[in-house]
This record gives C-alpha cells, sequence and structure tokens, in this order.
C-alpha cells in the first residue's frame, strides 16, 4: 500500500493512495500524529482541522499493513472572521459589502475563516495570496436577482493604443459581455478555497434556467470563473446550483482541483461542471460531478479568440473521479478552436452519462485545432449509452447545419480545417452500452489521426433502443454497434472482447490502416 500527499494548505491536506482502481478501492484506516481520524473506501481523500505551520505524521492502515509520511502545513500570516467585518451568516441579510471587505481586508498569506452559518451575498472577487476557508456547516449562497451581478465586458480595448485588446468576460467560446461569476477572481495568483462546506450559485431560486440561450442584459454567470490567473486550489467543497457552467478557468495555469463535488439538477440547461478554457497544467482529483450537461469539458476558445490570443488548453490530469447523469463523461470541444494537447484520465468511474469519451469538433474551427495525445486508461463505465463518440461534423451553433459544416464530400484543406490526432484507450471496462463502443467519423480531407484501444471489455444492454450516436445531420441511430468508425488514418485494436454486438466485426469505412489482434465478437448478453 502506497500513498502520496498531493496537496498542502494552511489548515488541510489532501492524499491520494497509489493503486489501479477506480476512484476507491478497499478500505483503510487514517491516523494522524496516532490518533484514529477516519475510514475511508475513497482513493483521494483529505483531513480538515489542522494548524498553520505545524508538522504532521500521517499514517495509512490497510489490514496489517501501514505506510506513513511527514508533512508541515502552510504558513497562514493572519486568521480573519467575516463576521468582525460584519457578515450575519443568517441566509436572510445580504452579507456582499461586508464580505467584500474582508476580501479586501485579508493581508498577504491571510486565511479567510467563514463560521458556521448561510452567507446570503452577491458576486464576490477575490485577490493574490489568500485562503478562504469554508467549514462543514459554512455556505455561501448566491443572491437570485440579476440586478445585483455585474457585467465583465467580452474585450475591452486600450483608450491610447487600440491595437491592445484584454477579455473579462466569455460566452461559449467567444469574448462577449457575461455576467460576473458568483465566485471571480482576474489575474490573481497563489489562491485556495478550502474546507467541507458549501459554494451554492442559489440558480434554483432565479431565473436563470428560464430561455437559456436568450441574453438578457449579458450571458449567464458561472459559479466560479478564474480569468488569467496562476497557481489557484480548491480542496474538499460541495458546489453547484450554478446559472451555467460551474468551474470555468479561462487563460490560467498551475490549477488543482481535489476531493471536491460539483452538483447540478439533471435538468439544469448548459450547467456543465468543470470546463478548462485555453488553459495549461490543471488538475483535478477525486472530484465527483453530476450535472445538467457534460461532466467535463475542455475548451480552447472559437476562431477568434485561436487566431488573436492562441492557447491550447494542455497538460490535464483527470484522476480517481466520479462523473455521472451528464451529457458527457469527459468531453473535448466543440468550442476548442486553440487546441487541446496532453490530457491523461485515468482511474475514473462513468456512471450513467449519454455519452462517456466525447470529442467533438467542425470545419470553421481552424487549423490551431489540433487535438491529440489524449489518452484514457482504468476507465470504469456503468450505463453509459455511448462510450466513446468522436464527431468532426458536429451541427452545435448557428451555422453549425450549414453545408460548409455538413458536407460530407471531401473540401480542400485549408485555415478553416481541424484535426484529430491520437486518442489512446487503455485497461476499459464498459456495461451496459447502448448505441455503439466507438462512433468515430473524422472529415474526409482531415481523418482522425489514431484511435489505439487495448485490454477493453464491452457489453451492451440488449434491450437498449436505438439511439443517435452523433449529434450531426442525417446520422443513423445505432444499437449494439461495436465499432463504427469512418475517415480514420490507423485504427489499433488489441484484446478487445465485445458481448452483445448486434455486429461480428468493426464497421469501417476509409480506415487507411487496421491492426487487430484478439478481438472478439459475440451476440450473447
Amino acid at each position: 500500500m502506497q500513498f502520496e500527499i498531493t496537496e498542502i494548505f494552511v489548515r488541510s491536506v489532501t492524499v491520494e493512495r497509489l493503486n489501479d482502481d477506480p476512484f476507491e478501492s478497499t478500505p483503510v484506516r487514517v491516523f494522524l500524529d496516532g490518533k484514529f481520524v477516519m475510514e475511508t473506501k475513497r482513493n483521494v481523500f483529505s483531513v480538515f482541522g489542522l494548524t498553520p505551520d505545524t508538522g504532521y505524521t500521517l499514517m495509512l492502515a490497510e489490514g496489517d499493513e501501514e505506510c506513513e509520511q511527514t508533512f508541515t502545513t502552510a504558513h497562514e500570516s493572519f486568521l480573519l472572521n467575516v463576521r468582525s467585518f460584519g457578515a450575519k451568516g443568517d441566509g436572510v441579510t445580504d452579507d456582499t459589502a461586508a464580505l467584500t471587505a474582508a476580501i479586501m481586508a485579508c493581508p498577504k498569506d491571510g486565511t479567510l475563516y467563514f463560521p458556521k452559518g448561510n452567507y446570503l451575498t452577491g458576486p464576490l472577487f477575490f485577490k493574490s495570496h489568500m485562503t478562504v476557508w469554508l467549514p462543514k456547516g459554512a455556505s455561501l449562497i448566491g443572491q437570485p436577482d440579476r440586478s445585483r451581478y455585474p457585467i465583465l465586458p467580452g474585450m475591452v480595448r486600450n483608450l491610447y493604443d487600440n491595437r491592445e485588446e484584454i477579455s473579462f468576460g466569455s460566452w461559449e467560446g467567444n469574448p462577449l459581455d457575461s455576467f460576473a461569476s458568483f465566485i471571480t477572481a482576474i489575474d490573481a495568483e497563489d489562491l485556495s478555497f478550502i474546507g467541507e462546506g458549501t459554494i451554492d450559485g442559489g440558480a434554483d431560486k432565479g431565473d436563470w434556467w428560464v430561455n437559456p440561450k436568450v441574453k438578457r442584459i449579458a450571458w449567464r454567470p458561472n459559479l466560479v470563473f478564474l480569468c488569467r490567473c496562476r497557481r489557484v486550489r480548491f480542496q474538499g467543497l460541495h458546489t453547484g446550483n450554478s446559472a451555467c457552467w460551474c468551474f470555468h478557468p479561462y487563460y490560467s495555469e498551475d490549477l488543482s482541483f481535489v476531493d471536491i463535488t460539483i452538483t447540478n439538477p439533471a435538468n439544469s440547461p448548459n450547467t456543465d461542471g468543470f470546463d478548462p478554457e485555453s488553459c495549461r497544467n490543471v488538475k483535478l482529483l477525486g472530484t465527483t460531478i453530476s450535472v445538467g450537461d457534460d461532466c467535463i469539458a475542455l475548451k480552447s476558445g472559437k476562431l477568434y479568440m485561436a487566431r488573436e490570443h492562441n492557447q491550447p488548453t494542455e497538460d490535464v490530469e483527470i484522476r480517481n473521479c466520479r462523473l455521472e447523469f451528464g451529457h458527457g463523461s469527459v468531453t473535448i470541444g466543440s468550442e476548442i478552436a486553440g487546441g487541446v494537447k496532453n490530457v491523461h484520465v485515468n482511474k475514473c468511474l462513468f456512471i450513467r452519462t449519454d455519452r462517456g469519451i466525447r470529442v467533438k469538433t467542425r470545419r470553421g474551427r481552424g487549423d490551431c485545432s489540433v487535438l491529440t495525445g489524449l489518452t484514457f486508461e482504468n476507465i470504469k463505465m456503468d450505463g453509459v449509452k455511448m462510450p466513446m463518440t468522436v464527431n468532426m461534423f458536429y451541427c452545435c451553433d448557428p451555422d453549425g447545419h450549414s453545408f460548409f459544416v455538413q458536407d460530407q464530400a471531401p473540401k480542400p484543406v485549408s485555415e478553416m480545417t481541424p484535426a484529430v490526432g491520437t486518442i489512446t484507450l487503455r485497461n476499459i471496462e464498459v456495461t451496459g452500452a447502448e448505441a455503439s463502443f466507438v462512433c468515430a467519423y473524422g472529415l474526409p480531407e482531415s481523418p482522425i489521426g489514431c484511435i489505439d484501444a487495448e485490454n477493453v471489455r464491452v457489453s451492451f444492454n440488449k434491450n437498449a433502443a436505438p439511439v443517435k450516436p452523433l449529434m450531426m445531420d442525417d446520422f443513423p441511430e445505432f444499437a449494439g454497434k461495436g465499432f463504427f468508425l469512418k475517415n480514420v488514418k490507423e485504427v489499433i485494436l488489441k484484446n478487445v472482447t465485445v458481448t452483445g454486438s448486434a455486429d461480428s466485426e468493426p464497421d469501417m469505412e476509409n480506415v487507411e490502416k487496421l491492426t487487430a489482434e484478439n478481438v472478439v465478437f459475440t451476440a450473447e448478453a
């Protein structure tokens, strides 16, 4: 048994067990300085209630096996109580002004402490070099009235040099005026949010989910928006009830989100869980997500941002997460004009999402939109209708149904042509699939580079009704199809077993190279 300490905060620590089991494993007992703290099955868990600038010995015990490590909590200059600034936390009083004063007053390396209570507030803006501590029983709750939300302009030009511009607001990949998110940080660094408390956007009390695609004053806010930030961390918190996306890091880097919970109602529109856009070095560990749209969606903007402010999303680690009840478990796209590379999804559970691995792009995303180095391993999927889809004819957006996007005949490769490179699957176990296991449709002028699958077991739900796996025009419905592969340069299948399939072999068209070793299709469920 081994573990590592993944994140150390001023008053808490997060631990990750090192094994091959997705999300959870056999129970372990946790001791701190020889005192029993908890028993847990989770691979990623946190220990709270620590003291700053203090050394500890953490021990995990599983049966007769023990393993321990020492660590020292981070430095804290001051601990400030928000009640000292006039915050009531009674769920009725508007605490916006008091909390804003507390944030602005917090000294470098200080901690802002929220005692147990319900703090009703409008949007809050946070700054660098501070920790926000929401212990169990403390909740930040968003005001439902949109008139309380300031506007972040999509793009602002320098008054003295019109060639310079800076983005503050963002909506579906474009720099557009948006309401400030409930929690916002702009150009901040070394900022942490910790605890077992709650960040509740309060969207269920307002009208944010009514006519969600209609702009009213500005576009809907997110729960958390991190704009050009560095070294921001979230730990342990319960979050949700967002007006739109929950976590939206934007042109930020060195981010950690560990042991958090993200929850939105299943019928809440466009409430993605975690959407880093044009970000580098992002870590999402031990997180549970259940939302009304994609659980995770990696993005890098639409064409304007890719041309003028190009930054791919890259070096993303998603591990030991439970993703359920969303449209897609892990989605790449579709606002992806800046590209995505080096994504590693490992040891995760996908539970009853519509799609598991979902790659979506289209003509018009441009030649900077290169999606490659996407690796998925040690994944268990249960009740996922379409475990993997790759769609280069994605039909959303106002022009998504245009002839240019949907024409299946080859077009000249141009600056408007996107590309999908290598997608790797290792040690994947799927039960209860419905439409298909892999449905991949590349552009004829830009075929998918390589789909490499090894050690894969798939079983289908034989009672499933046919459904349409790809959001593109004139695509058929499937049920029980193992592989549908069109316009792919290379396909590698090794040790693949498909049970309950309607086919006896992969359905392929315009696949340049196929390597198949020990690939078995059986009709029995």
